[in-house]
């Protein structure tokens, strides 16, 4: 999962962008920042406005290679942005769950049962597919 980089350097530029971001979060980013820090969900640890570049994600789990997207208005005029910025993280296999802001701030408990849920299931294949992947001998040759 996940063909980029992880520690491949973001660009200046992009990295003040995911600071000014940060600094002037929506109502709704907040609310879920401060629900899904420090581990609340499952254990896994989320970043907020976190550079893929080209792009910055409003939360992102490195571990599960889990999205998550808070739109508000102005996505209803930028749709093939989007759908171009979704095709390019899925490539790189990142899952993107989407929720309108007001969606989240009307329906919290029922959008962090979705998140915990989409975890879960990803904490689950995670699991599945180490237990399948053998691990090699101890002496390193194939033993």
């Amino acid at each position: 999962m996940g063909n980029f980089r992880r520690n491949a350097p973001a660009p200046p530029e992009l990295l003040e962008f995911a600071r000014r971001l940060r600094k002037n979060s929506t109502d709704a980013e907040i609310l879920l920042w401060r629900l899904l820090r420090g581990r609340q969900i499952a254990e896994v640890k989320f970043r907020r406005q976190y550079p893929i570049p080209p792009y910055v994600l409003d939360f992102y789990c490195h571990e599960l290679h889990l999205a998550i997207e808070l739109d508000g208005g102005q996505h209803l005029e930028r749709q093939q942005h989007d759908l171009s910025r979704e095709a390019f993280l899925k490539e790189r296999g990142v899952r993107i769950l989407r929720y309108w802001n007001n969606q989240l701030l009307q329906e919290t408990e029922a959008v962090l049962e979705a998140i915990y849920r989409e975890v879960m299931s990803l904490k689950a294949d995670s699991i599945s597919f180490q237990t399948l992947t053998p691990n090699p001998s101890p002496g390193g040759r194939g033993e």
